[in-house]
């Protein structure tokens, strides 16, 4: 085994286990509150609870993530004054670029942390879902259960086939091409949301802003010409993968935008709107308290006459009318 090999195995084995013991035990789980475990459902339902407990798990990257890539679109006018002077020495163009990203405290790296992380995974449990259509067990995944699974249908169609695996088969050829279409629809829609709403308008120029323009369309044709030889099982995995990024983007966008972007200004709406709203009741009830105590508050009107004894109205009466 080579030096390379050494080290594939070293990353990837203890992958094969903790991918095998979640998606056991969230298949034993399903099959706990009834589901058939031969079933397609229980299998893709536990396919569902992996890439949810990998998603989640990977939440603190995310966050990470979130902050480089802000950090990096902030810094777009600085690194354009940069190339600017010093477009003529690549070098010290270099140098000075990461002074500058050095001295905000960001990483242009971190923000390829998630998918970097995700890669081994994803080719982890595409390695695991191929020998189980084989029938062979990987990880805590016995030969039985991945013969089980191998076996499993999800509306008439195994799981555990591909596109290009079909031989004709329209079924198979349907549900995988839906998975593919979800697969880049949603990664376009990602990239888009963040470009759209969640740049400004200095960072969709530049070698930056190209990068992320070409990523907008070449990544999902990647995918898709992909996906066509991945498991059923594999494209489900990916699909749920991107809603989740694309939800959890959309969450992050809208309520922490970075400022200077349209996402920001719509947030700078709705926060006045709030506030106006609050403020317009607040200004009603001042008002009813107001009508209220008007009365109690007017200048002094007519004055009922004090109440008075005889004897004091006979005194006070003129002296021609005492009789």
């Amino acid at each position: 085994m080579s030096i390379f090999g050494a080290i594939g195995s070293f990353i990837m084995t203890p992958l094969y286990y903790l991918i095998s013991i979640v998606l056991v035990g969230a298949h034993k789980l399903w099959t706990a509150i009834g589901l058939d475990p031969a079933g397609g459902a229980a299998w893709a339902l536990a396919i569902v609870t992996l890439t949810l407990c990998i998603r989640a798990a990977l939440i603190p990257l995310f966050v990470k993530q979130i902050k480089a890539s802000r950090n990096m679109q902030l810094l777009q006018p600085q690194v354009k004054e940069l190339q600017k002077k010093y477009g003529h020495d690549r070098e010290k163009l270099t140098q000075e670029t990461m002074k500058l990203y050095k001295d905000a405290g960001t990483n242009p790296f971190a923000s390829c942390l998630p998918i970097l992380l995700q890669m081994p995974i994803f080719l982890a449990l595409f390695r695991l879902l191929n020998k189980a259509s084989h029938g062979a067990g990987h990880g805590i995944l016995s030969d039985a259960q991945a013969t089980q699974f191998g076996h499993a249908e999800l509306f008439g169609v195994r799981i555990s086939q591909t596109f290009n695996g079909a031989h004709g088969d329209r079924g198979i050829q349907i549900m995988a091409l839906t998975l593919v279409i979800a697969m880049l629809v949603t990664t376009f829609t990602t990239q888009r949301q963040l470009m759209s709403k969640n740049m400004p308008k200095s960072a969709l120029e530049g070698p930056y802003a190209q990068q992320q323009k070409i990523l907008l369309y070449v990544l999902p044709v990647v995918f898709a010409v992909g996906g066509v030889a991945f498991p059923i099982g594999v494209l489900i995995y990916w699909t749920v993968s991107n809603l989740w990024t694309m939800c959890q983007q959309f969450y992050v966008i809208r309520n922490n935008p970075v400022p200077g972007t349209p996402a920001a200004e719509a947030k700078a709406k709705r926060d006045a709107h709030k506030a106006a709203r609050h403020g317009g009741v607040a200004t009603s009830t001042a008002t009813a308290v107001e009508e209220q105590t008007a009365p109690e508050q007017a200048g002094p009107g007519r004055q009922q006459p004090k109440k008075q004894t005889r004897a004091q109205r006979t005194k006070n009466r003129p002296q021609g009318d005492q009789k």
